[in-house]
């Protein structure tokens, strides 16, 4: 499988983009949207991470319930792929939906449908895999 979220638009509050799942032919199987904070240079907790390659293994917590865990980020420590709606829900995360629209009034775009878009992602994805993110 190959993964990669495309980043496409950058606010002063955060960064929406495409999670796009292809099969070993490179067809597209699973496309949804992502949510991640600003691009303020990886500092932790502000900022998205950095665009690049990276390992993601499933784990789980008793916060997040099943979630994906980016790996060896940059001077950064669980990076995680979780449930949530709004960029106030992450610290340098992504979040997935899928769609976005304003659910809080609050003028930035918010992920709907995280639960289930996470479900999907858990069924289709193996327990390791490469993450390509690119600006």
């Amino acid at each position: 499988m190959q993964v990669e979220i495309k980043r496409k638009v950058y606010s002063d509050k955060q960064t929406t983009g495409t999670l796009t799942v292809k099969d070993a032919t490179g067809k597209e199987v699973y496309s949804c949207h992502t949510l991640e904070l600003a691009d303020r240079n990886n500092e932790p907790r502000v900022s998205c991470i950095p665009a690049g390659e990276y390992t993601v293994k499933k784990r789980t917590s008793a916060k997040y319930g099943q979630h994906f865990h980016i790996l060896d980020v940059p001077n950064r420590s669980y990076i995680l792929i979780h449930l949530g709606n709004y960029h106030t829900d992450i610290l340098g995360c992504v979040l997935v939906g899928s769609g976005l629209t304003d659910i809080n009034g609050d003028q930035y775009k918010d992920v709907t449908n995280s639960k289930a878009t996470m479900k999907k992602l858990l069924a289709l994805l193996p327990d390791e895999f490469c993450l390509q993110i690119v600006k």
